[in-house]
């Protein structure tokens, strides 16, 4: 009996490397199961037995997992620094956030040359913009301590959200060709799925910081949140679409139109909202500091 338990344990709670070890292996095969040999091959029953099991262990050493991280969290200096300084956080999240729109931008640009055609415009347009919005607002947080001049931040958060009205209207010409031309985009089962995950989590994130910045008093920390916002609702459209395209059925052309055009409809309605908010809420507050400086 005490033979089987020891089995048993070094079946379920294997080293940890070998559980660091197995996860990419695992993915690795799946992906390489469906893409490549097909679901009745042997090598993919194989790819399903090393996934479940990896999955199983996973499961079991979660706890272990959690309490190692936030041990590491607790004792590395700079995750302390990070996870303390919320301006830290804000500035990573737009270096990180401005370098992936910039390059975007520049990929739909040279495509739109390319193939000539204001869908790559609009597009590259898009990111453009809020590549612009996180260059001002990476600007001020590197200099600046949040909070320090609060009519600076407030005609910061004002044009940001003077650019999510010129969002708006390049998000209007993306969801008219998309609809009108019944264009997507076209990724593989497999990438779609990643996809959905990461921008349901992007989504998820993106409302959660909205909330939790508001203890700041921060204007810029507002609009950067309200930024992220708004492109976590477009990448739910870019994911719809693909969804669509993917795993829809030949002849559903208009219920596709359908579902695009309302929901495409829906993220602009809010983003405009947004920006309309932001303008009115700045603009208001900026005359009431202003005059309450005068008196």
């Amino acid at each position: 009996m005490e033979t089987l338990k020891k089995i048993a344990k070094a079946i379920l709670f294997p080293p940890i490397a070998l559980v660091i070890i197995l996860v990419p292996i695992a993915i690795c095969m799946l992906i390489y199961a469906f893409v490549y040999v097909g679901t009745e091959h042997i090598f993919s029953y194989l790819a399903y037995f090393i996934s479940a099991y990896t999955l199983t262990i996973v499961s079991v050493r979660t706890p272990a997992i959690i309490r190692f991280c936030m041990d590491f969290k607790k004792e590395n200096q700079y995750l302390k620094r990070y996870f303390s300084d919320a301006t830290l956080r804000i500035n990573v999240s737009l270096y990180t956030t401005l370098f992936i729109n910039t390059a975007y931008a520049l990929l739909q640009l040279g495509l739109g040359f390319y193939h000539n055609t204001i869908w790559y415009y609009s597009l590259s347009a898009y990111y453009v913009l809020l590549a612009v919005m996180r260059f001002f607002l990476l600007k001020h947080t590197r200099n600046h301590v949040a909070g320090a001049d609060r009519v600076l931040e407030l005609l910061i958060y004002r044009f940001c959200g003077m650019l999510l009205v010129l969002l708006h209207t390049a998000l209007s010409a993306i969801v008219f060709y998309i609809v009108w031309q019944n264009r997507g985009f076209v990724h593989h089962p497999i990438t779609t799925i990643a996809m959905a995950a990461y921008t349901f989590f992007s989504l998820t994130k993106a409302i959660v910081s909205l909330v939790k910045y508001r203890k700041y008093q921060s204007p810029v920390f507002s609009a950067a949140k309200v930024i992220s916002l708004a492109s976590a609702m477009v990448s739910m459209l870019t994911l719809e679409t693909a969804m669509l395209t993917v795993f829809g059925e030949p002849g559903q052309e208009n219920f596709r139109r359908i579902m695009i055009a309302s929901s495409g409809g829906a993220i602009i309605v809010i983003i405009l909202v947004m920006a309309i908010v932001m303008i009115v809420k700045s603009t208001k507050e900026i005359r009431f500091l202003k005059k309450e400086a005068t008196n």
